[in-house]
């Protein structure tokens, strides 16, 4: 309630009413919250400063309350229009900057004690629900000062490069994990078409197809001991790739003359 019995000392000559007291409450709030009052009415006025007092009309008409604020940056404007309906008053408060209209219904007995208008101490009661619902109802995009300032520390924060944090760099990432660990690393630049670089690293993932290495059951031929009549043993190295170019042993069955005979070759009178 800082402030608040500093201004209502300056006006208390001027309330003569209780809705005179809720809308000196609802002016305090919007000054605590980062705003002046420029003065009263729709239109502006030549020679208006910002104050945070209540301007000298602002209580001529009791059924229409209208007050007028501007930011502090001088960002924004603010304004307060305020409706006696019965002993109710209904609020709204528009901001020209975002057109955005919020609005607010107060039962006056609820937070203003009547017969107490010239005593500060006793006219106010239940502030802090007061308060409290022109903050979440009336008051939702208006902020004060420390919290301005709060956000603009957490932005800055935020925004402050972390140690070994590079924004461009694209996150690093484990393939490897991903993969069985019998599998040769893919991300590796010798991996495609190792067994034709490398005949003894192991792998069978060479582009050419070798019926020794290829996984399909052997047939016991090796070419390292030689072939009887066409390669002497040694000719071959151990290990190395062979392709046959011819068929493997010298005594393998030719073709049969009879394999595909002639229609009616069985007739005796042919």
């Amino acid at each position: 309630m800082a402030g608040l019995e500093v201004l209502y000392s300056c006006v208390a000559s001027s309330i003569t009413s209780p809705q005179d007291a809720v809308v000196c409450f609802i002016h305090w709030e919007i000054v605590k919250s980062g705003y002046k009052c420029l003065g009263s009415g729709d239109e502006p006025l030549n020679g208006e400063k910002k104050s945070e007092l209540l301007p000298a009309s602002w209580n001529t008409n009791k059924e229409l309350y209208t007050l007028r604020y501007r930011s502090n940056d001088d960002k924004s404007n603010l304004l307060l229009k305020a409706f006696t309906v019965d002993s109710s008053l209904m609020f709204n408060l528009m901001d020209s900057a975002t057109d955005k209209v919020t609005d607010l219904t107060v039962n006056v007995s609820d937070y203003i004690n009547a017969a107490s208008l010239q005593s500060f101490e006793s006219v106010y009661k239940n502030t802090e629900d007061l308060a409290k619902r022109l903050k979440s109802s009336l008051l939702p995009a208006v902020k004060d000062e420390k919290s301005v300032k709060k956000e603009r520390r957490e932005r800055f924060t935020d925004t402050q490069p972390q140690p070994d944090h590079d924004p461009l760099r694209v996150p690093t990432r484990n393939p490897r994990a991903s993969y069985p660990q019998n599998w040769t690393d893919p991300l590796s630049p010798f991996s495609v078409g190792r067994a034709d670089l490398d005949p003894f690293s192991g792998t069978t993932e060479g582009m050419i197809v070798d019926p020794l290495r290829a996984g399909f059951p052997r047939s016991g031929f090796d070419p390292s001991s030689g072939i009887p009549g066409v390669l002497p043993p040694g000719a071959v190295p151990p290990g190395a790739r062979f392709d046959p170019f011819g068929p493997v042993g010298r005594h393998r069955a030719g073709p049969d003359p009879d394999h595909l005979p002639p229609p009616g070759y069985d007739d005796m009178f042919m």
